[in-house]
């Protein structure tokens, strides 16, 4: 279909509120979006190429199909494209990784005897559900967690009552044995609704119904049934306990907080029930390359609550999402009541939010070593390496280099090893820069591969010249072995400086590249224009996690060094001053303001000093 035809579908959408679907060639949805007016919106796509942005551009080059579906207001057409994108999971869009309809508890309040199960679909029948959970592993806990504090049935049988003798849960307490009449209707519909309570986050009136009960059958001398609910309010406290503390005041909220690196993104989500965080969980997001921080909450919360069973009175934000107001209503009107949405920037709620960005930068972090750990995508990705770089072997030793210094000050570098695509963290090394004054990247990073690789180079000439055997060490040490490839974090300026130190030291054979972060384009000796992985390569995304790695080695250090350099004392760079004198000087007169304005003669008659030394001390201050 050619451009015009495109132009002339975008021309025949009404001018109402809708959602628009963009397909290709071959008929695949690649984007849904919404609008309050469909043809102002979609046109914007279709304008000045040099107007638009990358990601814009390229998906106008691949529409060929417009479809569309008015809708009454603005806020339908925000929930029916958080709908038709969980459906058909756009690659334009930013989607929940990985939805193949997240799981739920499910609890079938309507039959006799309800069991909790897991279920992946949520349906108008009376059944309470309770979630999304990002995974199954999530809803499981979750599930082991409950089944453990109230005593339902696990089993699928017919329950008549007739049994003989009850199940092994029965003698484990796990269960109240329905089957064989050792409980009434009522005591497991008690059992039930304290279920549903719990899951709820309502944790706190669970435990005091069970204490009030407790108390209760004590009383009545049902010292059994008392001794089974006193443990049942025992492990609640146990679960609870181990819940973060929310909020000094009680809570009705969820709090979301939004971690990237890379094209990657990930949302952390505290379910904050009464004073305490009843639940958490952390969700994975595709398609947030070329999408803000503002876009990709926006997504995200309409995703997640157009399945969610539930919505609280407040949702507490670590930034704001892209259109507020459609998001308020849509969830409004699924509350049936009001809905608010905060960005807090202080107190008890901000300090919630602040944990929950912690906590989404280190669900990231164990996203991808979970990658990491994966053989088959680090054996595909060291593959993929060796082709694209055109090396001579598989890449099994990789190390990384990286310089982190503030305006020349404490200048130091990190080396990080990854051995067969996993971390050698016994084997990373960290400098602090010798030979260089001020701010000079160029030349630390000079200094540190001479230093790493000399002991190399002087060897290979040594064999060179035939003084010494062609041979390896018996037992090597980190700097005796050579890489397969070294990873330099910089573009053609930082490669051609490692290019010059290999050279010289007789290490032209030593693999290289530059690894340039704005772009994520790499460098190669002998080739102008670099290579471009595609973004989602799973040999990038090894490089970008060793860069990433070195970098947080690097500045890791460098904070370290920089905070004991700022607590050190001037009196620590006078000669002959060392820590007990500098003590002396400093108990007695209080600051080194202190020691500045005393006299020479009053210095001298400090314990430990000389005239000498005073004078010393009083010429340096």
């Amino acid at each position: 279909m050619t451009d015009s035809s495109v132009r002339h579908q975008v021309r025949t959408l009404p001018e109402t509120p809708g959602v628009y679907i963009m397909r290709d060639a071959r008929g695949d949805v690649i984007y849904i979006g919404k609008a309050r007016r469909l043809r102002d919106r979609v046109r914007s796509y279709f304008g000045s190429s040099r107007s638009l942005e990358p990601k814009v551009r390229a998906l106008a080059d691949q529409v060929r199909t417009i479809d569309h579906i008015a809708t009454n207001t603005d806020a339908e057409a925000f929930h029916l494209e958080a709908t038709l994108v969980k459906r058909h999971q756009p690659i334009y869009n930013v989607r929940l990784k990985d939805d193949k309809h997240y799981p739920y508890l499910k609890v079938d309040v309507q039959h006799a005897w309800p069991r909790v199960t897991i279920t992946r679909r949520v349906e108008d029948d009376g059944a309470r559900y309770f979630g999304p959970y990002a995974s199954a592993g999530s809803v499981r806990r979750t599930l082991d967690v409950v089944k453990k504090l109230f005593p339902w049935r696990s089993c699928t049988k017919e329950i008549t009552g007739t049994d003989p003798r009850p199940c092994l849960d029965y003698y484990i307490k796990r269960c109240i044995a329905p089957c064989t009449s050792y409980c009434t209707p009522e005591e497991y519909a008690e059992v039930i609704s304290q279920t549903v309570l719990f899951l709820e986050g309502r944790s706190d009136e669970v435990l005091t119904h069970v204490l009030t009960q407790m108390t209760g059958a004590s009383e009545a001398l049902e010292y059994e049934r008392a001794a089974r609910l006193r443990d049942q309010a025992n492990a609640i406290r146990t679960v609870t306990e181990r819940q973060q503390m929310a909020t000094t005041t009680p809570l009705d909220a969820d709090v979301f907080a939004l971690a990237r690196q890379d094209d990657e993104a990930c949302v952390q989500v505290f379910f904050v029930r009464g004073t305490v965080v009843a639940d958490t969980d952390s969700f994975m997001l595709d398609g947030t390359q070329d999408a803000s921080d503002v876009e990709v909450m926006g997504a995200f919360l309409a995703q997640f609550y157009e399945s969610a069973t539930y919505v609280p009175r407040t949702l507490l934000l670590s930034n704001t999402p892209a259109d507020r107001d459609d998001l308020e209503q849509m969830l409004r009107e699924r509350r049936n009541g009001a809905v608010e949405i905060a960005v807090p920037i202080r107190g008890e709620r901000r300090g919630l939010v602040a944990t929950a960005e912690e906590n989404a930068r280190q669900a990231l972090v164990m996203h991808h070593a979970r990658w990491i750990a994966d053989r088959g995508k680090t054996d595909s990705a060291l593959g993929m390496l060796q082709d694209e770089l055109d090396l001579p072997t598989q890449p099994q030793r990789i190390e990384c280099y990286d310089i982190s210094t503030i305006q020349g000050t404490n200048t130091v570098a990190s080396m990080v090893v990854f051995d067969h695509g996993q971390p050698a963290t016994a084997q990373y090394r960290r400098f602090r820069i010798k030979s260089v004054e001020g701010q000079d990247d160029f030349a630390s990073m000079r200094e540190v591969l001479q230093r790493r690789f000399k002991q190399i180079g002087e060897r290979r000439r040594r064999q060179l010249s035939g003084d010494e055997p062609v041979s390896e060490p018996e037992e090597p040490s980190p700097w005796d072995v050579i890489p397969d490839l070294v990873v330099i974090d910089g573009g053609k300026g930082q490669l051609g400086v490692a290019l010059d130190v290999m050279r010289n030291l007789g290490l032209r054979d030593v693999p290289v590249c530059g690894l340039a972060k704005r772009e994520e384009e790499i460098f190669v000796a002998d080739v102008s224009d670099p290579i471009v992985l595609p973004r989602d390569s799973e040999a990038l995304y090894l490089l970008q996690r060793i860069r990433d790695e070195a970098h947080r080695f690097a500045i890791t250090y460098h904070r370290k060094l920089r905070g004991k350099s700022a607590t050190q004392s001037v009196l620590d760079g006078i000669p002959g001053i060392g820590p007990k004198r500098r003590r002396a000087l400093l108990r007695k007169y209080g600051s080194v303001r202190g020691v500045r304005d005393a006299s020479v003669d009053d210095i001298a008659a400090t314990v430990g000093f000389t005239h000498r030394l005073a004078e010393t001390v009083k010429r340096s201050l």
